[in-house]
């Protein structure tokens, strides 16, 4: 491909690199931490730093399918009927009951069974997390984990944990994670919990002493901005994701993360 040939610097007569060599660049990517660095290296900036907020966030979650098939998800005991003959044979799934604690893809072992929500497909999946600050909607932390139902607000409590400082913050969340123990484990980090309240056939664990505040509505309008950044990081390769382990698959979504905010930074600069 004469593009990529321009990017890296390859003559249209010079030798391809062997595949070797991008393997084994990829695993220094992952044993050196690079990409956590380079997000770091890009906030850190002198000019960056005075377009973020140091007191106003959002967390969320979106769900990454997995490279692996429905079928590969098998017994983990060797059980269970093979699928039918062909590249993409036929697998009959009709009355097997299948759970990620009897069963595990053969091709990513790491990936999960999950449903996002009620009438959505089951697919084997990971989940990616980001804490964006509210000022310009930058990426400020990201997480990526095993698809689990608690996943998204423990993710959520170790990124605002690592908020630098102590001082007093908001975070603005959907309703996914308005819980008693979310809610508890952010005002035990000095956070207030800017939750979007699901009252449906329950009680919220967010009350008037957060709901009276102006702040809270618009905390709650300003965190759906956060769907931006989901949005385009899946519109750059990842919904679903061409890597195996959470390991891989996470540092290839804090990469596009940190590419994210390298697109909206000049035009914010510029109006800086």
């Amino acid at each position: 491909n004469l593009l990529f040939r321009w990017f890296v610097g390859l003559s249209m007569d010079a030798p391809v690199w062997d595949v070797t060599v991008f393997t084994k660049n990829r695993e220094r990517l992952l044993t050196g931490d690079v990409a956590a660095q380079f997000l770091a290296t890009v906030l850190g900036q002198p000019k960056v730093k005075t377009l973020l907020s140091d007191e106003h966030f959002s967390v969320d979650g979106t769900l990454i399918e997995a490279w692996a098939s429905v079928k590969s998800f098998r017994p983990k005991d060797g059980s269970g009927e093979p699928p039918g003959p062909g590249r993409n044979g036929d697998r009959d799934f009709h009355g097997e009951k299948r759970s990620n604690e009897t069963h595990a893809s053969t091709s990513d072992p790491e990936a999960r069974l999950y449903r996002k929500g009620n009438g959505q497909p089951a697919k084997l999946a990971f989940l990616g997390h980001a804490l964006m600050e509210n000022r310009n909607a930058l990426v400020v932390n990201v997480r990526l984990t095993a698809a689990t139902a608690l996943a998204e607000r423990e993710a959520a409590v170790s990124m605002v944990e690592a908020i630098p400082g102590r001082h007093r913050i908001t975070v603005g969340a959907d309703k996914a994670y308005d819980t008693k123990d979310f809610v508890a484990n952010l005002r035990g980090l000095g956070a207030a919990p800017h939750v979007a309240r699901n009252t449906s056939n329950r009680r919220s664990a967010i009350d008037g002493r957060t709901t009276r505040h102006p702040g809270y509505a618009v905390s709650l309008r300003i965190r759906k901005r956060i769907e931006e950044v989901f949005g385009w990081i899946k519109g750059a390769g990842l919904r679903k994701t061409r890597h195996r382990g959470t390991a891989r698959v996470g540092c290839m979504f804090m990469l596009t993360a940190t590419a994210y905010n390298l697109i909206r930074l000049p035009k914010l600069l510029a109006a800086a």
